[in-house]
């Protein structure tokens, strides 16, 4: 999903979807890539973690980016569980069925309990569910239920969604942020003050939370009546600390004030991978930065003109500028480790794919055909990570080499949040840098927001053969033939470039030498990562 991160820079690599540890080919200096951390020896009492930004919720249904889905992670669950090696099982449905196109049923897990001690019922899952369709929540996940019909409790412990079409992607976002449970009364006690700064949620998770300190940090306590025994927390406490300036949060690592924390400055890894403080480790990822058009109303209405600023990135020196040149140009939006649902067809399909063409004299020429040189192209930036200001300062200068105006916008890093939940904070900007991923193993998730009037469509680009050629593959049950369909996708974006790809990235984390357990790679955005991270010896 095109949104917000930093934008760490290293090397993509293919086996993102395999249990065991990976080392990429020709890695500066080498690391290993690998779904988990060594087990922990014994408990903690508690941890402190950092997080580069605060959450600006902790609401369900308003969790869209890093920061929320974090802390989020440990406290609330959904109807399925993505593992760290990117697989999806059972998590508060211990089964589903699909007994025709039209219709997703759900057996439930009995004997679970919210926070509160209360046991979860088949009312709690289709409120919760509900509650994501409803407008008045303007949920930003709203439109994965856009093929449903209706949520119905079918027993005691059974719900059944009814589609309008065939729909296979929303099964596997009931991994994600669209299937979070949380206690219907709960819901309707806590009314407008649910998730924000001081209020409370009441999920099922290991952790439960205790409390959120506007401004300085949000705590979360072992919740003893967990259903889930393999993942009993190892840690009594975890406390989460936000340090926006890249600098101060390595330095939160490297003093020990903080135990450890997810997507690391990629400024500071030769100093992380290199002290005796901690050890930082890469992860599966699904994720690939990428400028995504937000106006095709503007200069880049014109194919030509997308085309051309693609072909005029040094997408090696800005790899380079961003994190020491370790990296690699991404050939698509959607990166290779996002291609989890088949991994043997990863590489067939991305061999098909051309490497990125560095060709500035044509990229002008191509400016020149369309008749947009001297045009404005404005690209938003922000302070939120340094890799940011280096991607914007390095389009603008491709973009002045081929003859366009691109100018840099800088906003509060709240503003560039703003920007993927709000179509309003668009106005008067051309484009923006993000870090497009999915939150399941399949790559059709990604290129479902490219779909016509989709909330992560920020563009409004829309194209009615991608939107045929998407609805074939959501409809296509088998997962070969659904990869294959959505290769079809893939060949469409790049032909029109409603995204330009620049580079790949696996994900990180640093665990200072007192504790070790946790899971490396992006499935921490919904796997309850804390509950296995304990002492180190």
């Amino acid at each position: 999903m095109p949104r917000l991160g930093l934008l760490l820079a290293a090397l993509a690599v293919t086996a993102t979807a395999c249990s065991g540890a990976t080392k990429p080919a020709g890695a500066a200096g080498g690391y290993t890539v690998t779904p988990l951390s060594p087990a922990a020896k014994g408990p903690l009492p508690s941890l402190t973690w950092s997080l580069y930004a605060e959450p600006y919720t902790l609401d369900y249904a308003q969790a869209y980016d890093y920061p929320p889905n974090t802390v989020l992670a440990n406290v609330c669950e959904q109807l399925l569980r993505v593992t760290p090696d990117l697989r999806i099982e059972p998590g508060l449905a211990v089964k589903w069925a699909n007994p025709d196109p039209l219709t997703w049923v759900y057996d439930l897990r009995s004997g679970v309990r919210f926070h509160d001690g209360t046991v979860m019922t088949a009312d709690d899952v289709a409120a919760s569910l509900k509650r994501q369709m409803d407008p008045a929540t303007g949920s930003p996940w709203g439109s994965a239920f856009k093929n449903v019909k209706t949520v119905e409790k079918t027993g005691p412990l059974q719900v059944t969604l009814r589609l309008t079409k065939p729909d296979v992607l929303l099964n596997e976002l009931m991994a994600a942020s669209p299937g979070t449970i949380e206690s219907a009364a709960f819901l309707a006690r806590a009314g407008k003050e649910y998730g924000v700064p001081g209020g409370k949620v009441n999920c099922s998770g290991p952790y439960a939370l205790d409390k959120w300190q506007q401004g300085e940090s949000i705590t979360l306590k072992k919740f003893p009546g967990y259903w889930d025994k393999k993942l009993t927390p190892k840690t009594d406490t975890v406390r989460f600390t936000f340090v926006e300036d890249s600098a101060a949060r390595t330095n939160t690592f490297l003093s020990g004030t903080a135990d450890g924390g997810y997507m690391v400055p990629s400024s500071s890894l030769d100093r992380l991978r290199t002290t005796p403080k901690g050890k930082l480790w890469f992860g599966p990822n699904t994720a690939a930065a990428n400028l995504a058009v937000l106006n095709f109303q503007g200069t880049l209405g014109d194919l030509k003109v997308r085309q051309a600023l693609s072909m005029a990135l040094d997408r090696k020196n800005i790899i380079k500028a961003a994190a020491g040149g370790i990296g690699i140009p991404a050939k698509a939006p959607a990166a290779r480790g996002a291609w989890a649902l088949v991994p043997e067809k990863t590489d067939e399909i991305f061999k098909e794919l051309p490497e990125p063409v560095y060709d500035v004299a044509k990229a002008k020429q191509l400016v020149q055909d369309a008749g947009a040189t001297g045009k404005k192209v404005t690209l938003v930036t922000s302070s939120l990570a340094p890799e940011i200001s280096v991607v914007a300062n390095a389009v603008q200068a491709a973009g002045r080499q081929i003859g366009l105006d691109v100018q840099l916008k800088a906003v509060a890093p709240d503003a560039y949040s703003s920007i993927f939940v709000d179509k309003n904070a668009r106005n008067g900007l051309d484009l923006v840098i993000t870090n497009g991923y999915d939150n399941t193993p399949d790559p059709l998730e990604f290129y479902q927001y490219l779909r016509t009037g989709d909330f992560g469509n920020y563009g409004n680009w829309s194209d009615p053969v991608y939107d045929d050629a998407f609805d074939r593959a959501n409809a296509a049950a088998d997962p070969g033939a659904r990869t294959d369909l959505t290769a079809e996708l893939q060949t469409i974006t790049m032909r029109e470039l409603p995204v330009i790809p620049v580079y790949e990235a696996p994900f990180s984390v640093f665990l200072g030498s007192r504790v070790t357990g946790a899971p490396t790679g992006i499935a921490q955005l919904y796997y309850p990562w804390a509950a296995t991270i304990g002492a180190a010896s």
